[in-house]
């Protein structure tokens, strides 16, 4: 009897159990890119649905200071079409700066009718960008509906120097508050990443953290060139995570941010073999476009 409870048991953790074990991350990037529209709900849901740890994406700031998904602060031409159905332009998108339109603006354009020409395999759905706190309502509800495992959520902040005061807020300060004051109402600190390739970002999270005055996150350096020291140098202290481009890892790497605690987390990894090789050389876990494929490493 003692062994049938036993089998029952099992069987019923394996349904509820992630893709691969907690201790190997998957953060479904930008939700789940190659199989359904960017930062969009439907791709988060879809990602949820494959079992990942992790939600990864993005955040932009409107002209009425809410806080929108998106990967780029402007309507991307690859796959954005205009209120009226026509594509928006190579030669308009980086006219129809997110931060220049209202939020009611924005939504009315579409993100996911035409699909994305370099993800042949991503699902044509017509949908829009949403705001940050209608995606998290929107997974966890259907978490709890579904009696799936909780996520984290590993939000970017999309900033740089350049576009400080055009394409966003003119201080990474007014930036981060607004973030932080959605993050807050919704979520717990020990379910939230906070991301950015604009060490400026990270710095002020720390600096707020520290003094008590934004929840305790967990702060991931974004690099596409940077090693881990010099990472940790230039930023000043040690993150939670060092997160780089894929390429850059190396079991010299793995072990340096290993050594000071800090876990290795890199992006944007999409093959198959290159899934196994991370797993090999000893990553925390691993940011995909295809949470679909990671099964194949188990």
């Amino acid at each position: 009897m003692k062994k049938l409870i036993l089998s029952a048991l099992l069987a019923f953790a394996s349904l509820n159990t992630p893709l691969l074990a907690q201790t190997f991350e998957i953060e479904g990037h930008r939700g789940s890119r190659g199989l359904m529209p960017e930062n969009t709900i439907e791709a988060f849901k879809k990602a949820i649905d494959l079992g990942v740890n992790t939600l990864e994406l993005d955040v932009c700031i409107t002209k009425d200071n809410k806080v929108v998904v998106s990967h780029e602060p402007y309507m991307l031409a690859q796959y954005m079409s205009k209120p009226d159905g026509t594509p928006v332009s190579k030669q308009e998108e980086k006219s129809l700066n997110l931060y220049q339109m209202t939020y009611k603006e924005i939504k009315q354009y579409d993100s996911g009718i035409r699909g994305n020409a370099g993800f042949p395999e991503q699902q044509k759905v017509s949908t829009y960008k949403p705001l940050l706190s209608e995606m998290i309502k929107a997974c966890e509800a259907y978490i709890k509906k579904n009696g799936l495992p909780p996520v984290k959520y590993n939000v970017e902040i999309k900033s740089g120097e350049k576009e400080y005061g055009i394409y966003q807020p003119a201080t990474v300060e007014e930036f981060s508050d607004l973030v932080h004051k959605d993050l807050k109402k919704l979520l717990p600190a020990d379910r939230i990443i906070l991301q950015s390739f604009d060490f400026a970002v990270l710095k002020h999270w720390k600096k707020q953290i520290d003094a008590g005055k934004y929840m305790p996150v967990q702060l991931s350096a974004l690099t596409g060139e940077l090693g881990p020291e010099a990472t940790f140098d230039a930023l000043g202290f040690l993150p939670v995570y060092y997160s780089p481009y894929f390429k850059l890892v190396t079991p010299e790497r793995v072990k340096a941010c290993h050594d000071k605690n800090v876990k290795l987390m890199p992006w944007t990894v999409n093959e198959i073999s290159d899934m196994k090789k991370m797993k090999e050389l000893g990553t925390d876990g691993l940011i995909t476009d295809y949470p679909n494929r990671v099964k194949s490493i188990q």
